[in-house]
């Protein structure tokens, strides 16, 4: 299957460590060698890498590793395919516009009969399930999220549709609108939040350590979301299947568990 990554932060802050160790999953480290995404939100804004190469041996991915794009929200996939060809159109992160905010998402897992979900305004460009089902999702919240709703609203909505996604298979997502993000957990996620006392680092995947205490200020909170944990003396938090939980500015703002109705 493929793997997620996610980024909620209180300030610009760059991904360049997390990135590090995901990337080397993609065909060194993991066999998510069927392509890559990454998308940082600027403002309303997106600044959109996507290429159907290895993570670890793109040269685009090298780039954003070391070029240190500053974001308060990242989203990151790489692919291990199971539907649809290797090709760009079928490359996570997708994007749709939707009451005037660019919705950024990424799925990780396998939908059967997902061509029974039924679309509307929002189409798919390539032929993955995953698509597919993202813009089944935006139907739903464009046909009962009002523009102006908050944050705990949109997630209830969503909430309910992700369990009905998940009826169709194995359905981990990380969606956001540029103000939220969302995580939400068919099989497996892993989170963590860092905030003063930052400490030490060490990638999994990779033999570089950090020391965040050099890079970052007292008021710092920084929560990022993986598939798998990303490093090896940390501890991070498991997701529990059927739950999402919601993002904003680092802090977890809202959380709908699986027992929820």
């Amino acid at each position: 299957m493929c793997e997620l990554l996610g980024m909620s932060a209180n300030v610009p802050t760059d991904i360049c460590f997390s990135w590090a160790g995901m990337m080397n999953r993609g065909g060194a480290t993991g066999p998510h060698k069927d392509g890559w995404g990454i998308a940082f939100y600027e403002g309303r804004g997106i600044r959109e890498f996507r290429d159907p190469a290895p993570s670890y041996t793109s040269e685009i991915a090298r780039f954003v590793r070391n070029y240190p794009i500053k974001s308060e929200t990242v989203i990151s996939h790489i692919r291990q395919a199971n539907v649809g060809n290797i090709c760009l159109e079928n490359t996570h992160p997708f994007i749709r516009e939707l009451h005037g905010s660019y919705w950024c998402y990424a799925h990780n897992g396998q939908l059967q009969n997902f061509t029974e979900l039924p679309l509307g305004q929002f189409r798919p460009v390539g032929t993955t399930d995953s698509e597919h089902a993202f813009c089944w999702l935006l139907q739903q919240i464009a046909g009962e999220v009002p523009t102006t709703a908050s944050s705990a609203e949109l997630g209830a909505v969503l909430h309910r549709c992700c369990r009905t996604l998940s009826d169709y298979g194995v359905f981990n997502m990380l969606l956001s609108n540029a103000q939220t993000l969302f995580v939400y957990c068919s099989t497996k996620l892993h989170w963590i939040t860092r905030r003063a006392p930052f400490g030490k680092a060490q990638l999994q995947d990779n033999e570089l350590t950090v020391n965040f205490a050099e890079h970052t200020t007292p008021t710092d909170v920084v929560s990022v979301i993986a598939t798998e944990p990303l490093t090896t003396n940390e501890t991070w938090t498991a997701l529990a299947p059927g739950e999402l939980i919601a993002f904003a500015a680092g802090e977890v703002v809202g959380r709908w568990p699986a027992t929820r109705d």
